[in-house]
């Protein structure tokens, strides 16, 4: 689990102000990490082409260039000059050294882009705009300096991006390189340190990326143990009764001692899984996916179980949905649902496109007004909130972009409910092990059914 942040700016004052170093060391430090990944990735002797910023992103930039200057041929290309004191100081030694600035584009290997870092918070002129198209055409390895250049400190590209194999964050990972639109043109995120220990360079945090082994799974260690030592989840089948089906067998096959359906319905269910009338007995509950308007009738007698819940979908269009937020419960909308659930809550009316953009301020909102329950926000890279903290999954992929994917979901948190988890750790723990059994190839022929056979392997 990486820490991550909003903003880097105060790191850097406290390395100016509490341990006497200056923008000039920040700063080598910075185009020194840029330098290594090259080193590793790039044969020497090849062609770098580097665009540099007027100001200290560029400045960053420009020092790269002096450093593989020799070992590289560096071409330097500033389309906006140099206009802050570092970029010209390192400039005035770029070219001492040797190095030349280029105005026009050149054959490269690798392009290093240094336009802007973190803190954008405008559109890109017309003319970088132009730039960054035609860098995105040209067939290298893409390198960006701390954010690439067009996404802006929410993580919106403003409004297009340098699209990057590589980003080398500086200082600390920000929270701008996990938007759902910044997923498609980071790359690999690489942290640079900056002179310091990353331990003394940042401050207490309460933002986190979730990485792969964070995963703890429902592995069963006991001998002396039966069934219902590993819970019982009850699902409540709707109007759309594959969805709950989904989530059954989803919860089943994840580690769930018992799985019981709630259907008024003469339905046709796996073998494995079993039926039933009441809402009574079990140690979790899953429902709300696809769920329509069946057990409305009864949502006041489910409010009254003291059981920890995860609830999905249908629900975040109803009032109902307003009796459980003071309750353990892991709640799993997608943005529209989210939207949705932001009215109904009296935060806001916030389109679809609206959620995207500020996913992490509303997700903190949410969390804020209802600090007991645990929001997972679908998307590119889930967002869960809990009591003000985001914890960030960025581990899945476009594979799970199909229908059912989230009923596997709310199956698995559902599993991990009933074994005992605390709503905080399944919804992590869940989120982990979808993103991760969600990585397959070919992207597009996943399906539900060999999601959850995946779940066995991850």
């Amino acid at each position: 689990m990486k820490p991550v942040f909003k903003e880097v700016y105060s790191f850097d004052k406290k390395c100016y102000e509490k341990y006497s170093l200056t923008e000039d060391i920040l700063m080598e430090h910075a185009a020194f990490a840029m330098a290594l990944e090259i080193y590793k990735r790039v044969e020497k002797g090849s062609i770098i082409n580097i665009i540099a910023g007027p100001g200290n992103n560029g400045a960053d930039g420009v020092t790269l260039g002096r450093i593989l200057l020799g070992d590289y041929v560096v071409n330097l290309y500033m389309p906006l000059g140099a206009k802050s004191q570092m970029c010209k100081l390192q400039l005035k030694r770029f070219e001492a050294v040797g190095g030349k600035v280029i105005n026009e584009y050149k054959r490269c290997d690798c392009i290093v882009d240094a336009i802007f870092g973190s803190g954008l918070k405008r559109d890109l002129s017309d003319e970088i705009v132009s730039i960054i198209n035609k860098l995105n055409r040209i067939n290298a390895l893409k390198i960006a300096c701390d954010i690439p250049t067009g996404i802006d400190d929410n993580g919106n590209l403003r409004p297009v991006a340098f699209k990057a194999d590589v980003t080398v964050t500086m200082g600390a990972e920000k929270l701008a390189l996990y938007s759902d639109f910044a997923k498609d043109y980071v790359g690999e995120i690489v942290k640079a340190d900056l002179g310091v220990s990353f331990t003394k360079y940042i401050d207490k945090c309460c933002h986190y990326v979730l990485e792969k082994d964070d995963l703890i799974k429902p592995i069963r260690k006991k001998q002396n143990s039966h069934k219902k030592t590993y819970g019982h989840l009850g699902v409540l089948v709707g109007e759309k009764e594959g969805a709950g089906i989904i989530a059954s067998l989803s919860a089943f096959n994840y580690g769930c001692g018992l799985v019981s359906v709630v259907s008024r319905e003469n339905i046709i269910i796996p073998y494995e899984i079993m039926k039933t009338n009441t809402i009574s007995g079990f140690s979790a509950l899953a429902f709300g996916m696809g769920l329509g308007n069946y057990f409305d009738d009864v949502m006041d007698d489910i409010v009254k179980l003291d059981i920890s819940m995860v609830i999905d979908a249908d629900m975040f269009y109803k009032e109902d949905i307003l009796k459980f937020l003071d309750k353990k419960v892991v709640l799993t909308p997608h943005p529209k649902e989210f939207a949705s659930l932001l009215k109904i809550v009296g935060i806001g009316e916030y389109s679809v496109d609206e959620v995207q953009k500020n996913r992490f301020e509303l997700a903190l909102k949410f969390s804020e007004k209802y600090p007991k329950v645990v929001l997972l926000l679908k998307g590119a890279n889930k967002i869960i909130a809990y009591n003000k903290k985001l914890f960030i999954d960025p581990n899945g992929n476009v594979a799970l972009a199909k229908g059912g994917s989230g009923d596997v979901l709310a199956g698995i948190i559902g599993s991990l409910l009933a074994q005992g988890f605390h709503p905080l750790k399944a919804a992590i723990h869940g989120s982990l092990a979808h993103s991760l059994a969600g990585n397959y190839e070919p992207n597009y022929a996943l399906t539900p059914e060999k999601l959850i056979k995946r779940l066995e392997n991850i």
